[in-house]
């Protein structure tokens, strides 16, 4: 039955249905001898007789009465499929998967969730990893999106921007660099840094960084959770290279601060992604889109007044402390 047509299956059912070839064939359009080829094709195919005649009519065989079943199963399929389709076309429904690096966490769920009310028939699945975990899912077409700071080069993709993505060099507030200007590069050879695994867009960036500043940090300890290495640092392990996005609470309320350094931040894009050649279905698309126009607006304000407040209060707060 592996060759079997849905234009037998429907002749076969408007037999069964209508008792008699001729019926059938007025239905559907057709001669009656092209009816009678389809059916001598469908019952050839099925090695057995499918029909019967009788004195009321045409009735289906038991074998008849299997592929009446199959029939029905595949025309229901087939219009859940139509449906399915037709709410695609109107964004009723569909589902869209998005890889998001794990520095992108800070906002992409607000933007996400703000999309899901404006669409709640869309199913949206979240995906988070490094940079590297997320662009290998894009390049096995396991993703429709990829939110990142730095689309990959070697893979035809198409991108947009969706908003600046600082970077800044963090320290405890009363580190020996705070309050100081324009620090250069080379005063940070001594510094032990916390940083982040390999395969991460922003250990990437902190290398190209001090290579470019001729500059071998001391890596103290490396750690896969921005989350982690803000503690780390807070904890007086050292001091490290993060998005500023990642940063943004500690850095208004003083628990951290940027340290001053020529060449920073270093202000990159966030970006979009897709396969260049995924055609994206309407409601990956309507994600892509609201991306694009809206997610500028979720993204973390950096208050650099507020970071300097909380550079002189920490300073404030060491000083009174080194007196008592």
């Amino acid at each position: 039955m592996r060759h079997v047509t849905l234009r037998q299956l429907r002749t076969f059912s408007e037999v069964v249905r209508r008792g008699s070839y001729a019926a059938a064939a007025q239905v559907l359009h057709l001669t009656p001898p092209a009816v009678t080829i389809q059916m001598r094709e469908l019952e050839q195919r099925a090695g057995m007789p499918l029909i019967e005649r009788t004195a009321t009519g045409i009735v289906p065989t038991e074998a008849g009465q299997e592929v009446i079943r199959a029939a029905q199963r595949i025309e229901n399929t087939l219009s859940e499929c139509a449906d399915a389709l037709s709410a695609l076309r109107g964004l009723e429904g569909g589902r869209v998967s998005i890889g998001v690096v794990s520095t992108a966490k800070y906002f992409a769920p607000q933007a996400l969730g703000a999309f899901a009310r404006a669409h709640p028939s869309i199913e949206l699945r979240l995906d988070v990893g490094n940079r590297a975990a997320i662009i290998a899912a894009l390049a096995a077409n396991t993703l429709d999106l990829a939110l990142t700071g730095r689309p990959p080069e070697d893979l035809a993709v198409e991108k947009a921007v969706i908003g600046d993505h600082p970077h800044l060099i963090i320290a405890k507030p009363d580190h020996r660099l705070a309050g100081r200007k324009r620090v250069a590069p080379a005063l940070l050879a001594d510094e032990t840094f916390v940083v982040r695994e390999l395969g991460s867009g922003t250990r990437n960036l902190m290398e190209r960084f001090f290579a470019e500043a001729a500059v071998a940090p001391h890596i103290g300890m490396e750690i896969s959770s921005n989350e982690t290495i803000k503690q780390a640092v807070m904890a007086g392990l050292g001091i490290a290279f993060l998005s500023a996005h990642t940063v943004a609470a500690e850095l208004a309320d003083g628990r951290l601060i940027a340290l001053d350094i020529l060449g920073m931040p270093i202000v990159r894009q966030w970006f979009i992604v897709q396969l260049a050649r995924r055609r994206l279905l309407p409601a990956a698309a309507a994600l892509r889109q609201f991306l694009i126009d809206e997610g500028r607006h979720f993204l973390p304000l950096v208050d650099m007044r507020a970071e300097q407040g909380a550079k002189r209060r920490a300073l404030a707060r060491t000083a009174r402390t080194r007196k008592k």
